[in-house]
């Protein structure tokens, strides 16, 4: 089950539209208060939210969904006309995985749905292979424990979302070797769309930030290659 939260009627419908079409049961809302009422009934396994609309602001409604136990872990996809860096990466920051901005395809949403919805089933079956149980990966004052979703800088905690945690992981894993955006886009979201390794440099700045929070030592670990993509400091 998909829901929408867009309060555009014309946008909601077509989308609505060609989700189902494709196999997908989906249920749409105008208003956030709405979709808080329908919540009470089902929980779904996607998201899709749009940032304004009239009652409250998507922004606002992502971080109630991050907070709220019952929908902490199901994907979310923020669809909205605004579109600068900084609509962007506020965001992921918030815990948005995936942002697409109006006017988009129907093709590459599709693409994007399909990919959070294999992600979120993997992650619940927990097919992917994961790091022997205690092999905690360790650089500088970065320290990842995969068995306990965990990540420290200098002792400090640090809390970051799903998508922050696996490319932190993935880096960590790779360490002092060039992994490019498409790889990233590939390997953590599950899919590659030309033009959109926007979406990693997004997340990169996050993830920089609030390792940064705990320990300004530790944003120099992510490595910026001009032109390739990223690396973990060996």
């Amino acid at each position: 089950m998909i829901y929408y939260l867009e309060d555009d009627e014309q946008i909601r419908n077509l989308t609505l539209y060609t989700l189902s079409q494709t196999g997908h049961e989906t249920r749409g809302f105008s208003r956030a208060a709405e979709m808080d009422a329908a919540l009470t009934q089902a929980i779904p396994d996607l998201f899709l939210l749009d940032v304004m609309l009239p009652d409250e602001d998507g922004i606002s409604v992502l971080k109630r969904l991050r907070k709220d136990p019952r929908t902490q872990d199901v994907p979310i996809m923020m669809l909205t006309a605004k579109s600068t860096e900084y609509d962007t990466v506020t965001g992921l920051d918030a815990g948005a995985d995936d942002y697409l901005a109006k006017p988009f395809g129907m093709m590459e949403l599709l693409s994007r749905v399909n990919a959070l919805l294999r992600r979120a089933a993997r992650d619940a079956a927990d097919t992917a292979a994961p790091l022997a149980t205690g092999e905690t990966l360790d650089a500088g004052p970065i320290s990842l424990d995969p068995a306990s979703y965990r990540v420290t800088v200098s002792g400090e905690e640090v809390r970051l979302t799903h998508k922050e945690f696996e490319m932190l992981r993935y880096l960590m894993e790779n360490r002092g070797i060039v992994v490019s955006r498409d790889k990233l886009l590939e390997r953590v979201w599950g899919y590659g769309v030309a033009g959109e390794t926007r979406t990693v440099d997004a997340h990169v700045q996050t993830l920089r930030k609030k390792l940064g929070e705990a320990d300004p030592e530790a944003v120099s670990f992510v490595e910026t290659v001009r032109g390739v993509g990223y690396r973990l400091k060996a």
